[in-house]
């Protein structure tokens, strides 16, 4: 069985560092570069570094800061917002990343899936995906909708639906955040998380309301995720990834050594 990941975020906007509640209120928290060396020194898997108001602001992501952070730690490293085109990906991942994640330019053309997967290799290519539940119908039939630009704009797109066709595309990877439960520190969303990873064959990182460990032992287990991201939780210091993972391991999840 494969170990579980832990995979802290962050969320940068203007070179800082940030986090809000449900894609609102952002406060400023911290330099993204040390932070990303605390969190491989404190043991993580990985790391996950959004440009969160590039797709909004129409512009590409902060390249000098991927590779500042890239040449910090030495644990696979992720990166999105801003993500484009197929050039897009290439400098980010010569800058040092090595995966990139696309989501709001995804939806606008799926075809930036399937050129990345041919070009870089599927493993390279997440598939960012914000939901928020709404009342089913014949368009959304799974009860949730994607929601693109820093969960501006409504989409239409039926998630479940979107998850399988990423799928299809090349995607390696889905991070999959809960717009209602996203910065709430109450839980992930497990309906969402369980539905999705079970019905993908790629691992499916539940993203969004991760407030204490028990919350990463139910996405883990109820929710079927193969990841858990992780912010506020570690960010504000209430919690290390050593104690995250102790807990985790007594509660029979198979997760890597903090070192």
């Amino acid at each position: 069985m494969l170990s579980k990941r832990i995979i802290p975020c962050l969320d940068v906007r203007e070179g800082k560092t940030t986090k809000g509640v449900r894609f609102e209120d952002n406060v400023d928290i911290g330099d993204p570069v040390e932070m990303a060396r605390f969190y491989y020194e404190g043991g993580a898997d990985e790391l996950v570094f959004y440009d969160i108001t590039a797709s909004h602001e129409k512009r590409g992501i902060m390249i000098d800061v991927v590779r500042r952070v890239a040449e910090t730690i030495f644990i696979p490293f992720s990166v999105g917002g801003g993500i484009g085109s197929v050039e897009d990906m290439r400098q980010a991942l010569l800058a040092g990343a090595e995966k990139v994640s696309v989501n709001s330019a995804a939806v606008r053309d799926p075809r930036i899936i399937s050129q990345g997967a041919r070009i870089f290799g599927n493993q390279c290519i997440v598939l960012g995906m914000d939901a928020k539940k709404v009342e089913k119908t014949r368009k959304t039939p799974s009860g949730y909708e994607i929601v693109i630009d820093g969960g501006r704009v409504y989409t239409g797109l039926d998630a479940l639906q979107w998850a399988q066709k990423a799928q299809e595309l090349g995607a390696g990877e889905i991070c999959l955040n809960s717009i209602d439960a996203d910065g709430t520190q109450d839980g992930y969303e497990l309906q969402l998380t369980e539905m999705i990873s079970t019905r993908v064959d790629i691992p499916v990182i539940a993203s969004g309301g991760a407030g204490v460990p028990a919350h990463l032992l139910q996405a883990l287990t109820q929710g079927k995720a193969d990841a858990v991201l992780i912010a506020s939780m570690v960010h504000l210091g209430t919690y290390s990834i050593a104690e995250i993972k102790s807990f985790l391991s007594a509660g029979g999840v198979k997760v890597r050594s903090s070192w």
